[in-house]
């Protein structure tokens, strides 16, 4: 759920002289959740070291688990860039072609993210990253992506979710 931090941090960059709101569809949010992860799972296993055994999958800075991430973030970065522009003003597109932009933007983001997370919230952090890691990276960015558009129906109340969630374009009949 911290990733939705991230995407609220992405809203900052919207400009406000716009009279429709913007949004992002949810294959942008997934995009934006993919180039984020490898640095939440890092940093989360950072922070909740102390508080899980030396086994845990979260804990491991170097792994499987991350590598397949840094290959899907790699793989989306050029939709989230885009999808940065779209929320953004259109001059943020020639800063964003920068090689410093997207380390820039986790650097920023990141610590956001993780910096929320209790303690006492780490075995289960641990627990959910081993059960979403068998799936592949572009499924856990879906679910997140959901999570996020089941929130806003239910008009969560819950601080940065419920801002992230007004980011995503309402879905269309399926």
């Amino acid at each position: 759920m911290k990733i939705a931090a991230a995407l609220a941090g992405i809203a900052l960059l919207a400009s406000p002289a716009v009279a429709q709101p913007r949004c992002i569809t949810g294959p942008e949010a997934e995009s934006l959740t993919l180039v984020a992860m490898p640095d939440i799972l890092r940093e989360t296993g950072r922070v909740c070291a102390a508080q899980l055994p030396a086994a845990s999958l979260i804990r491991r800075q170097s792994s499987a688990l991350i590598d397949r991430y840094q290959v899907e973030s790699d793989r989306a970065w050029p939709a989230a860039r885009a999808a940065i522009v779209k929320l953004s003003d259109p001059a943020v597109d020639a800063m964003l072609d920068s090689e410093f932009a997207r380390p820039l933007l986790t650097t920023l983001l990141v610590p956001q993210i993780v910096g929320r997370i209790a303690t006492r919230d780490c075995g289960t952090i641990d627990r959910m990253v081993t059960l979403l890691q068998p799936l592949p990276p572009r499924n856990t960015a879906g679910i997140v992506v959901e999570t996020l558009r089941y929130l806003k129906s239910q008009k969560s109340r819950s601080g940065d979710i419920a801002a992230v969630a007004m980011l995503l374009c309402p879905v269309e009949t399926r």
